[in-house]
């Protein structure tokens, strides 16, 4: 259609790569965390890599992939089996803001991202008691 232009989603401003990138540097300091590393009971994190940067792809604009795959993203509900407490929100928001510091975001780019995950980072914590 003339005159009709498409918005640019944070997705295309940023790319797929750098998100992956993110979410690989995210999941080095989680295969070290004494806290956060309990709660993936597979082995090898790759699996849930992979899903996280689909989410964030698909959750900043790009391709839907994540809910082709999985469906509706349901986040509290997945993650309801695990004890999401304040403290591992803490090391969660450590790891990410260590990936977000290492990818070459402008300073509006990381504050946007910043913004979303530690919404996030409270939003999923489903219980206020400590171990």
């Amino acid at each position: 259609m003339v005159g009709v232009t498409q918005e640019q989603t944070f997705y295309d401003e940023i790319g797929g790569a750098t998100i992956a990138g993110i979410v690989a540097r995210f999941y080095a300091g989680v295969a070290t965390d004494e806290v956060l590393r309990p709660m993936y009971p597979e082995a090898d994190l790759a699996p849930a890599q992979e899903r996280f940067t689909l989410f964030l792809q698909q959750y900043w604009g790009g391709p839907t992939t994540y809910s082709e795959r999985r469906g509706h993203p349901r986040l509290r509900m997945r993650h309801a089996p695990f004890r999401v407490t304040p403290l591992a929100a803490r090391h969660w928001l450590t790891h990410f803001r260590a990936a977000l510091d290492e990818a070459e975001l402008t300073p509006e780019q990381d504050a946007k991202f910043w913004e979303y995950v530690t919404h996030a980072a409270q939003f999923m914590v489903n219980t206020l008691e400590e171990d």
